[in-house]
């Protein structure tokens, strides 16, 4: 059966001491997005995640803030994860690799993506300044850091230049949104194939 046959949607709902989160995505959406987080520049990360990679996503999040952001954003990203491994499937029929190069003014940055089962991140990412606005720019890799473990898959993130930091995280998250569309879409030529010599990813 090829992707392109059934909806690859998924809800997911992670409650721990620290966080309640749910994630409702659409891979086949239209890059409709819809965030109540309480990290709202996160939430405009996120909001670049959806329209560039025509993902649909609804996330709400309630968090204990008041520590700070680190188990929100953390959780965000574990949550994320499953709920695209979970819309994946078994993967039949899709390209697995995808990668895109985005600029943003004086800032570029690489995503490649391996949707391979693995978990590994590779992240160059080297910010100009601690903070954008209230948001404290370490939080970037532990975002992405539990999405690549429960989503299982390999992803390597550079920023190979940049002297504003907003445009730094834009180029990013552009750059990922870009290629997990390239990654997740059906491949007319892998219509019931696993994209793996092992036969499953």
């Amino acid at each position: 059966m090829s992707p392109l046959d059934t909806p690859r949607r998924a809800v997911v709902e992670r409650r721990t001491l620290e966080t309640q989160i749910r994630v409702n995505l659409n891979l086949d959406g239209q890059g409709q997005a819809s965030f109540q987080t309480g990290v709202p520049f996160l939430e405009h990360m996120l909001d670049q995640v959806a329209r560039h990679g025509l993902i649909d996503l609804d996330i709400t999040a309630d968090g204990d803030r008041h520590i700070d952001d680190h188990h929100t954003v953390e959780d965000l990203g574990i949550t994320f994860g499953q709920a695209l491994a979970l819309a994946l499937g078994d993967k039949t029929g899709i390209r697995r690799y995808g990668h895109a190069y985005v600029p943003l003014d004086e800032a570029l940055s690489r995503v490649v993506i391996d949707l391979s089962g693995r978990p590994g991140l590779v992240y160059g990412v080297t910010f100009t300044r601690a903070q954008i606005g209230a948001f404290d720019v370490d939080l970037f890799q532990e975002f992405f850091q539990g999405l690549v473990n429960h989503a299982g898959l390999t992803l390597h993130i550079d920023n190979l230049r940049g002297v504003n930091a907003h445009h730094q995280a834009e180029t990013i998250f552009k750059a990922f949104g870009r290629a997990l569309r390239m990654a997740v879409e059906p491949d007319v030529r892998m219509a019931g194939i696993t994209p793996s010599t092992k036969g499953a990813l």
